[in-house]
């Protein structure tokens, strides 16, 4: 069983098998995520989303559950390079490549440059949100999170960045929600409309929400 297990892990399968896992992972991490962003809508001058920001940064069990996140978002970089490279290996003749773009959407044959752009967008939105928070944990200092969040956002080139950011997370959502499934074996013609579906609607609404923030806090709509 121990070398039976490094070697599924090591195939095409086991590949696609952790890129499929951390996938799940994470898009059940958005979740969370767009729920704490969507407390702006108090419009409360932050205090709702104040209180939100500040259980998630000093709650052990959430920073325990950070660290999996952190392993699961560096697993599933790591996975997504060697599956790309692998690929380009294994179908380096041209005529391979008109067909699979017959066969698949442009997204779904672009998820290299899309994973360039969320990478880049997630390095801008740790160093302005996930960083100072940390900072602020461990040296004890007070955080106002919600003007921090107007005063980046204030920024239009860091909002251009972001939005960016979320469209091309948009789709790497749309194939990758299916992707995800579909490595676990569930590729059927009785799910795979419907996982299809709610991809796309799951996709569609937590982009919009996330976009929706930067947006309108940089016209000044939320105070």
């Amino acid at each position: 069983m121990s070398n039976s297990s490094p070697s599924f892990l090591k195939s095409s399968l086991g590949k696609k098998f952790i890129m499929g896992f951390t996938g799940l992972f994470l898009i059940s991490f958005l979740v969370v995520h767009v729920c704490i962003n969507a407390c702006i809508y108090f419009n409360d001058s932050g205090e709702t989303f104040n209180m939100a920001a500040h259980f998630m940064s000093h709650n052990i069990i959430i920073r325990v559950v950070e660290v999996g996140l952190f392993i699961g978002i560096i697993l599933h970089i790591v996975q997504a390079l060697i599956i790309i490279m692998h690929n380009n290996k294994a179908r380096p003749q041209k005529y391979a490549v008109q067909n699979q773009a017959v066969s698949s959407k442009w997204y779904s044959r672009s998820m290299g440059l899309l994973g360039t752009l969320l990478l880049m967008f997630l390095i801008v939105h740790l160093a302005n949100f996930w960083v100072p928070t940390k900072i602020a944990v461990y040296t004890g200092k007070e955080q106002n999170s919600f003007e921090e969040l107007k005063e980046v956002f204030a920024n239009p080139i860091i909002l251009v960045v972001y939005l960016l950011g979320i469209v091309s997370l948009f789709y790497h959502l749309l194939h990758g929600f299916q992707s995800a499934f579909q490595s676990f074996g569930l590729n059927h013609k009785k799910y795979t409309p419907f996982i299809k579906s709610f991809g796309f609607w799951y996709s569609l609404l937590i982009c919009l929400v996330f976009a929706s923030m930067p947006i309108t806090l940089y016209l000044g709509l939320i105070k």
